[in-house]
């Protein structure tokens, strides 16, 4: 139940918002609900202009077909809504919508444009003044919506706790070579990698990672398979980046990634797509007043985004122990339509998982639930994990309703031996029939196990779970908070084991074929594989040394891939310049010796030895 922070009351009430019989005699019931007569009359007045409207449109032949169910978010019955929602609808296009009347019980009748979703599939009411904590919303339509009655249903407002502070985090304490260095970018100071162990057996694709506890600069990076560094951009001040990875957007491969503050464990930030050429292509951000979190952005079969959010409110938790008004944490995932910003879908925890369920501690404010990664399933609906409360739900994507529960005190399935996890990150389903649902089991915070990669296997029938494989780091990990499991095209198994500051490989029979670690205890969110081609539309960076009769030129060209060999000019003016040298690209970094010159300039050759890019001509010092 609410609780409200003003003035210390509480609101206490039995009702069920969602349906608007039952709300119609709460209201009557409850003289705090009461709405004045006078705006209860206007409103009845509108919703019969509205009726009277779309009645007309039929008859005159322009009004399009009645659509079937309009599944709407907030959903009915929502306790949670921000001050700040929009209200959409989804299944139908918006000249089926019609009018919308939309009136709080606290503020009144709310104006706002109706705006059409980018597929043709949807609207978004945006109300033009944000609504009340605590009231009660009325939404009535002339269109069929699940949960509601006529047409119409209704939400609450949840009350705000506000936002939470950013966390304390400190850099990495230094270690001799913790950190990369070049002559040609002295700007950048990523952090250094050890390669512990390699195959042949490895998959190809270069690693993306996201390391954010310095020790001197954070931001996404990407490493070839001998662990050396690709591409960095570091990003200012104590902005982190996680869930650094390769996705599809309009057909084309594009890095994406989430990038901001973190605040106890939940992110405030954005999500970000760059091209190719490691040029920015859009932004996305969280809608309904909330900022993105780090934990999940990943693009969507249709081209949308699934991001998760966070939600402080103030909640009655005194069942679990808590206290009337007690600062708890909402997980949100939402849909977001990349080209309008506007939601596609919405659920909150807390309107659907109880706190009873959880394992995390009672205190401000109160992460019960843990909200960190976001799947689809193969039928279109999602695969939801809470890290607190050791479980993972399918959810309808059309209704929010909860379809199945994995793990946790509330488990669908009948946990077979060594299934349970605990602490989780990274819940992804795989094929159809009986499904496969990869895990990276933390098992430490409080520590439970050691830390492990899990493959399950369901029997959706007779709803029992069994393990199917189990990836091991050797030594063992305990991690107690992050990391991911990425099931590769050949089968085997990428691990990032999060706060361990460990990645590995492991083939089809579990076997720890690639190993590397962070030079400090540095922390990547998530460590991916992928192929990757990088272009960038900078030039080549270069500088040089002279001793005595020779000197040394270093070139580097960040992100670039395709670089075989690079060659060195050199002569006495920048207009009088020849090839001098040359040497294979290996590392981020080539150093090229020549005889003594006055100025010189490289040519990055590719594998056709096309001449593919070149770097301004400097001076030699």
């Amino acid at each position: 139940m609410v609780g409200s922070p003003a003035g210390g009351a509480r609101v206490r009430s039995s009702c069920r918002w969602g349906d608007v019989r039952e709300a119609k005699a709460c209201t009557r019931s409850d003289p705090r609900r009461r709405a004045p007569r006078a705006l209860a009359a206007l409103v009845l007045f509108l919703g019969c202009l509205v009726g009277a409207y779309s009645t007309l449109g039929e008859h005159s032949g322009k009004a399009s077909a009645r659509p079937g169910p309009v599944y709407v978010f907030p959903i009915p019955g929502s306790q949670f809504a921000t001050t700040q929602t929009q209200i959409s609808f989804r299944g139908l296009n918006v000249s089926q919508l019609g009018g919308v009347v939309v009136t709080g019980s606290s503020s009144g009748l709310h104006q706002g444009p109706t705006l059409s979703h980018s597929d043709g599939k949807g609207a978004s009411f945006v109300p033009k003044n944000p609504f009340t904590p605590g009231e009660v919303v009325t939404v009535r339509t002339n269109v069929d919506v699940p949960g509601g009655l006529n047409g119409a249903f209704q939400f609450r407002v949840a009350y705000p706790a506000g936002p939470n502070r950013p966390s304390p985090f400190s850099f990495a304490r230094r270690v001799p070579g913790d950190v990369l260095r070049f002559r040609s970018r002295p700007d950048l100071a990523p952090v250094a990698i050890r390669v512990l162990k390699r195959s042949r057996r490895e998959a190809p694709g270069n690693i993306f990672l996201g390391p954010h506890v310095g020790p001197l600069q954070n931001g996404p990076m990407i490493l070839d398979r001998q662990g050396q560094l690709v591409w960095f951009h570091p990003l200012p001040g104590n902005h982190f980046a996680a869930d650094f990875r390769v996705q599809r957007y309009h057909g084309q491969r594009v890095l994406t990634w989430w990038q901001g503050i973190i605040r106890l464990g939940t992110g405030d930030g954005e999500d970000v797509i760059y091209n190719n050429a490691y040029q920015p292509v859009t932004a996305v951000d969280a809608a309904n007043g909330l900022k993105a979190d780090f934990h999940e952005f990943q693009l969507s079969r249709r081209g949308t985004a699934l991001i998760t959010a966070y939600h402080s409110v103030f909640i009655d938790a005194r069942a679990v122990g808590g206290s009337a008004h007690q600062d708890t944490l909402d997980g949100v995932v939402q849909e977001i339509d990349i080209p309008t910003g506007l939601v596609l879908f919405q659920w909150d925890s807390l309107d659907h998982v109880p706190l009873a369920g959880s394992h995390g501690p009672l205190k401000a404010p109160y992460n019960y639930f843990h909200l960190n990664s976001i799947d689809e399933d193969a039928d279109g609906n999602l695969i939801i994990s809470g890290r607190n409360t050791w479980s993972a739900y399918k959810v309808n994507r059309r209704t929010a309703r909860t379809m199945w529960v994995l793990g946790g005190r509330h488990s669908t399935f009948a946990m077979g031996r060594g299934t349970q996890f605990a602490w989780q990150h990274d819940v992804r389903v795989r094929g159809r029939g009986d499904r496969l649902v990869t895990v990276y089991d933390d098992g430490g915070a409080p520590f439970v196990h050691n830390s492990r990669g899990l493959t399950l296997r369901l029997d959706l029938k007779h709803r029992r779970a069994s393990v199917a494989r189990q990836d091991d780091h050797v030594p063992p990990l305990r991690a107690l908070f992050e990391g991911n499991l990425q099931r590769l095209p050949d089968g085997h198994d990428f691990v990032g084991w999060g706060q361990a500051p460990y990645f590995s490989e492991f083939d089809r029979s579990g076997r720890m074929i690639f190993d590397a670690r962070f030079a400090d205890r540095n922390v990547s969110y998530r460590v991916w594989r992928f192929p990757w081609s990088g272009y960038p539309q900078t030039t080549p960076d270069v500088a040089a040394q002279a001793k005595r009769r020779r000197m040394t030129a270093w070139v580097s060209w960040n992100g670039a891939t395709n670089v075989a060999v690079w060659r060195l000019l050199a002569g006495p003016s920048p207009a009088l310049l020849r090839r001098v040298g040359r040497a294979r690209r290996r590392n981020f970094e080539t150093a090229i010796t020549a005889r003594r010159a006055l100025y010189v300039a490289v040519e990055a050759v590719d594998h056709a030895g096309h001449v593919i890019g070149r770097s301004a001509t400097i001076p030699v010092h």
